[in-house]
């Protein structure tokens, strides 16, 4: 499960990073607007990627707690 939020963090990743170099190197030569949007686009990724990297699954333990995650005392 770890690896697959890691996967899906370094994609996302990947993705913005991919969206700013293209938008100012290649975009922008047609549309500054466009590429620009895209800029937008890419500032939403990474608060997205760490939510998904951080996401508890239903198998995970949480906070390390062998007991899991039964009555507070």
């Amino acid at each position: 499960m770890y690896a697959r939020r890691r996967r899906g963090y370094f994609l996302m990743m990947g993705v913005c990073l991919a969206l700013f170099v293209l938008a100012w190197t290649v975009v922008r030569v047609w549309s500054v607007p466009a590429a620009v949007g895209m800029c937008v686009v890419a500032m939403v990724i990474p608060p997205v990627a760490a939510i998904v990297a951080n996401r508890r699954g239903p198998e995970d333990r949480w906070w390390d707690d062998p007991r899991g995650p039964g009555p507070r005392r």
